[in-house]
This record gives C-alpha cells, sequence and structure tokens, in this order.
C-alpha cells in the first residue's frame, strides 16, 4: 500500500448533494440513462467492454486505446499529450455515468462539463516510466481485479439501498455514498496503472482519498 494515498497520481471525487435528489428520476433512473448509454455505445472500442465482471457498470475505458498505446510506450517511449487527454476525457465521461446510475447524484450525465465528478490524473512523463511495465502491468493487477469483483458484489447491494433510500426519503446515506465512491476511486486507480499506463506506482488496497 502506499504510504501516502493522496498524492496517488489518479484522484477521484463526487461531491455529495447539498439538496434533496430528485426521487421521480431516480425510480426511474435505468430508463433515463438509455441515451446517454447509447452515446457511450457508439465510442469505438466501448461496446461489449465490460468492467471488471460488473454487470452493473458500465464499461469505463475502451481497450482501444490502450493497446497502441503500450507499443507506443515500449517503443517509443512517449505518451502523446492528445492520447492522455483523450483518455482522461473518456473516463470523466463514464464515471459520471457510473455516478448517475447508481443515484449517486441526479445531473444528467454531460458529455463534455465535469458536473460535480471529479478526476484527475497526472500527466506522466514517459521518460521516467518503466519501459517495459505497459507489457505486464495488467497482469500485475491481478490481485486488484479479485478485489474489485468482490467489491462489486458489495456496490450492487449498497446500490440498491441507496435507489431505495432516495426515491422514498430524496436522500443517499453518506456511508453508502461514500463507500459508493470509495469503489469507484479504486477502480480509476487500477485503471490508471493497468490500462492508462500514467504511474508505474502499484494502486493501493484501499477505497480511501
Amino acid at each position: 500500500m502506499a504510504s501516502n494515498q493522496s498524492d496517488y497520481p489518479v484522484r477521484f471525487s463526487v461531491d455529495y448533494p447539498d439538496r434533496p435528489l430528485n426521487r421521480l428520476t431516480t425510480l426511474f433512473r435505468l430508463i433515463m440513462v438509455i441515451p446517454i448509454l447509447i452515446v457511450a455505445g457508439l465510442i469505438p472500442g466501448f461496446v461489449n467492454s465490460g468492467q471488471f465482471g460488473d454487470p452493473d457498470q458500465v464499461a469505463i475505458y475502451a481497450p482501444i486505446v490502450w493497446l497502441p498505446l503500450v507499443l507506443i510506450l515500449v517503443f517509443r517511449q512517449k505518451y502523446p499529450r492528445w492520447w492522455f487527454n483523450w483518455n482522461l476525457e473518456l473516463s470523466r465521461f463514464i464515471l459520471r455515468i457510473e455516478t448517475y446510475i447508481i443515484a449517486l447524484r441526479d445531473e444528467y450525465p454531460s458529455t463534455d462539463e465535469h458536473q460535480a465528478v471529479h478526476l484527475e490524473i497526472d500527466y506522466p512523463d514517459a521518460a521516467n516510466l518503466n519501459r517495459w511495465l505497459p507489457l505486464v502491468k495488467w497482469l500485475l493487477a491481478i490481485p486488484h481485479y479479485v478485489v474489485l469483483i468482490v467489491l462489486a458484489v458489495l456496490a450492487v447491494v449498497a446500490a440498491v439501498i441507496g435507489w431505495i433510500m432516495v426515491v422514498i426519503t430524496a436522500s443517499y446515506p453518506r456511508a453508502l455514498f461514500d463507500f459508493q465512491v470509495g469503489v469507484l476511486r479504486y477502480e480509476a486507480r487500477v485503471t490508471g496503472y493497468a490500462f492508462l499506463l500514467v504511474t508505474d506506482r502499484y494502486p493501493p488496497f484501499s477505497i480511501s482519498p
């Protein structure tokens, strides 16, 4: 585990709602999200790329932007800035959708505005990255996949409870909210390490900030 998780190159947070959530749009959330899922599904490489076997979470990072990046890092030891920006904005977009699906927020996911969902990733200096690690990072991250599968099961249960509570009370229980954000944070860190390849620092086994 990293000695200081807050300075990990991948950071994620969601603002806790400071007002009652919309109970009607929450009740029909799985219908409301269909249009933006269609938009996301039209992104090349996005269809059928499930996130660590969790059927209730949208696929978060398209494989099509991963393999070419591996080759660029291995053979040229470069991380093109435009490629980084694409990965970052795509990741932010999908995390906004995930946040909306599990009812943490009720703003409809924007295709470009960050809204209340914050993902920050430090742009890597490719010269300081191990040029051969991209070949095996996905393999080294296997212990995290196992943890994420367990967390995904718990997250589904938490999502159902949170959805019921929002529909009844217009409020998402803070403890469940923090847990769900923590799972998404864990997911983002692992993906940043294994697939976005922005750091050689092994992700911490923690959902904490």
